[in-house]
């Protein structure tokens, strides 16, 4: 069975590269509502061919998602859930600098590693449970989620990715797999900081500079003060990460400046931690007497290695069984839909899509040696979760 499906896979390749290079030349970022739009009619089409059947289109507050429900429709059989985005964050005419290529086996473009080919092996993967050549599923089965605003922090498909997943043995994440220890690349992702988004707000008070400094409240000087703060909420041995990032202040430079404000990321691979993290923001007080308010919390929770670390073991064993020896997992400080998925205590293994690298750069690419044996790695892992 092993032989045959790498076979399978080897004599798919050819379909799934012109699956991907339709989706990298249609272009999907994430803030054109037009364009995720366009791209789900392709990703329709793309899988209509190789599942056989149309998918529920979701669109919420303008963001179009897509589902493909296959197998058993009873609620109580093994389910797996399979998580892409086809959002991307490259603007529209990104191909002009940085065009769709394949030259000595590595594919480039925009998406090429983040995370268009994962998409295009999910489809291809839940084909084969859909005609029965992957598995039966008379009494199992597969969610296949694609949403479109992953790249911004899944806001309007959160709620859909927790209630899609809910009661899954496990959930699959076709981001793209990162580099080992010694950096080997091909490394499943078993763990995922947490991310937090902050903006502190100050109100102070404005006044001349130069004839009545005194009679104002300096927002600046309250935000030096508080970006002080705020590092101190960092625990490096822990892995906590607290980044200001965005400032501004002020209108001329002859006036005591009365509004500014900062923006911090929070990254965090512990819930516990994210929670005090979150705590110590709603507790900063003013030095200067200015007024605080603090927006945002908590965006994804953390993907603990305790939700991961089960369904690895299972897919290196798999791996095994098809002769692929895969490195040794990672704990990465990126976020993904994942984080989502772990949260609400579904066993979660990410990382499962291209190998390659340069996510969100210039350089961004994938190995096409990598895609056909790393597809038939998830056909092989859906089934063995599926069979318990």
């Amino acid at each position: 069975m092993s032989d045959d499906l790498l076979a399978w896979a080897d004599a798919a390749l050819p379909e799934i590269l012109d699956d991907i290079e339709h989706l990298i030349r249609l272009e999907s970022p994430s803030h054109d509502h037009a364009a995720i739009a366009r791209s789900a009619d392709l990703i329709a089409a793309i899988g209509e061919r190789r599942i056989g059947f149309a998918p529920e289109r979701i669109v919420i507050d303008g963001v179009s998602h897509l589902r493909w429900r296959i197998g058993s429709p009873d609620p109580e059989v093994p389910r797996v859930i399979l998580l892409c985005h086809h959002d991307t964050v490259w603007p529209v005419g990104s191909l002009e600098t940085r065009p769709f290529s394949i030259q000595d086996g590595v594919l480039r473009g925009p998406g090429s590693f983040d995370m268009l080919p994962g998409l295009v092996m999910a489809l291809h993967a839940a084909g084969t449970f859909a005609d029965g050549r992957g598995g039966q599923l008379s009494d199992a089965a597969i969610t296949l989620l694609v949403t479109g605003d992953e790249e911004v922090g899944s806001i309007t498909s959160r709620a859909l990715i927790e209630q899609e997943a809910a009661g899954c043995v496990a959930a699959l994440v076709l981001e793209a797999a990162g580099d080992d220890a010694t950096g080997r690349p091909g490394a499943l992702k078993i763990g995922r900081k947490g991310t937090s988004m902050y903006r502190v707000n100050i109100a102070g008070r404005a006044a001349h500079a130069g004839t009545e400094p005194e009679k104002g409240i300096n927002s600046l000087v309250e935000l030096a003060h508080q970006v002080q703060a705020v590092l101190e909420f960092a625990d490096p041995a822990l892995g906590t990460t607290v980044v200001p990032s965005v400032a501004r202040s002020g209108t001329t430079t002859n006036t005591v400046p009365a509004h500014a404000y900062f923006d911090v990321d929070v990254r965090a691979l512990l819930q516990d931690e994210q929670r005090r993290v979150d705590e110590a923001f709603r507790t900063l007080t003013s030095v200067t007497g200015a007024t605080l308010t603090v927006t945002g919390g908590i965006n994804r929770p953390p993907l603990e290695t305790s939700a991961a670390t089960g369904v690895f073991v299972r897919a290196r064993a798999v791996g095994e069984q098809l002769g692929m020896e895969l490195p040794d997992a990672i704990v990465v400080g990126g976020a993904s839909d994942g984080n989502f998925t772990a949260g609400i205590g579904v066993p979660t293994l990410d990382g499962l899509g291209a190998v390659g690298g340069g996510a969100h750069a210039d350089h961004e690419h994938a190995y096409v040696d990598e895609i056909a044996p790393r597809t038939a790695l998830l056909v092989a892992l859906i089934r063995d979760l599926l069979q318990g």
